[in-house]
């Protein structure tokens, strides 16, 4: 294939950002596609792609995409996908994939009976940090992985304006925006799957005001009300998590035992200490700094934690002058194009994997793993 021609769905931060992946990577983004016209149409124009619409099928009929990049929030993603696939098309998807397990698992039948190419973005397995603690696992620095703990607290603020993110319809819910990455950063680190899953949510958020005009989610925060009191504002209702607890049991060939990794995550309460994701073995452990483990890397060598620098190669292997989201799409974008070129890449984030996970957050959300000690009998 040269030059693949790319078709982007989603005119956000999310769109913009594989826009300027597949583009670094050698391709040409040929239209983009959004909800409303006048949006798509400035953004395109920004971004000098060639075609700007409102219909997706219309859009894929025309331009005969050799590849669609889904950059909408994950409501609109099934029938987007699905009628991609059927047109042929390789499918670089962003998380959360679909919005249940049922329509993810729906969507990797039908890729892998195509036979197309999928990329599923759960992504900051990417980072240099991450990506130097799973070569120090891999060494044997720590022994045999037995435990991970992934914690974290974002602090979000109450008067974020209502939109996708707190509705499950639509693909909000801190399962679906942030698990997922924890989840594949702890797959990445110990090589294992998945044999074991419990886990407890909560929505301890209830509402959030309706405002006008938000089209960038990373830039949703400067629409907050100053007033949340005044009795005109109207609001909107979330159903869906902003906390949540997960335990797992990870099947590792670095291990004779499954490693049990505990993700915990608070999204409207503050940090005290660091967010963290922290790794422990049968002969020592590495902290990694921040929620997705991207900052300062610490080994304990039996008697203090060593801060250990990250190798020249590591840093040499992403992107510089970016954001880490968009680091990381780029490397991934990398890996998802060489693979459909027919090269040799490591194993990436694949829609098994997303529709896995789509499944893995339905069984979360049902929170089936309480006993009613009232019930127990001693």
């Amino acid at each position: 294939m040269t030059r693949p021609k790319i078709l982007v769905a989603g005119t956000g931060f999310a769109g913009k950002g594989h826009t300027a992946a597949f583009r670094a990577a050698g391709t040409q983004v040929v239209g983009m596609v959004g909800r409303t016209g006048h949006v798509v149409r400035d953004v395109a124009a920004e971004l000098a792609i060639p075609y700007a619409g409102t219909d997706w099928a219309a859009a894929l009929s025309e331009l005969k995409p050799d590849i669609v990049s889904i950059a909408t929030p994950g409501g609109a993603h099934y029938e987007q996908i699905k009628q991609a696939i059927a047109e042929g098309c390789h499918v670089f998807c962003d998380k959360p994939m679909t919005t249940k397990g049922s329509t993810a698992s729906e969507l990797h039948e039908l890729a892998t009976a195509k036979g197309v190419k999928t990329a599923y973005a759960a992504s900051f397995q990417y980072t240099p940090s991450v990506q130097h603690a799973k070569r120090l696992i891999a060494d044997g620095a720590i022994g045999e992985p037995t435990e991970i703990e992934s914690i974290s607290h974002f602090n979000l603020e109450r008067g974020i304006p209502f939109g996708w993110s707190h509705r499950a319809e639509d693909g909000g819910g801190r399962l679906n925006n942030n698990f997922t990455h924890s989840l594949a950063i702890a797959q990445a680190l110990t090589g294992g799957d998945i044999l074991q899953i419990a886990g407890d949510v909560r929505d301890d958020l209830g509402r959030a005001p309706k405002i006008s005009g938000v089209h960038d989610f990373t830039k949703r925060r400067a629409f907050i009300p100053d007033d949340l009191d005044d009795p005109s504002l109207e609001w909107g209702e979330s159903n869906v998590e902003w906390s949540y607890t997960v335990m797992a049991r990870l099947g590792s060939p670095l291990a004779r035992q499954p490693v049990s990794v505990l993700f915990k995550h608070g999204g409207l309460v503050p940090r005290f200490h660091d967010d963290h994701i922290a790794i422990y073995g049968t002969k020592g452990a590495i902290y990694l700094k921040g929620h997705y483990g991207s900052g300062a890397l610490y080994v304990h060598d039996g008697s203090d934690w060593i801060e250990t620098p990250t190798p020249a190669d590591l840093i040499e292997a992403v992107p510089k002058g970016l954001g880490e989201t968009e680091q990381c799409w780029h490397v991934l974008v990398n890996h998802f194009l060489r693979d459909i070129r027919g090269e040799a890449v490591p194993t990436y984030p694949t829609f098994a994997q997303g529709s896995l996970y789509q499944n893995i957050i339905d069984v979360i959300r049902k929170s089936g793993t309480w006993a009613v000690i009232s019930e127990v009998t001693p």
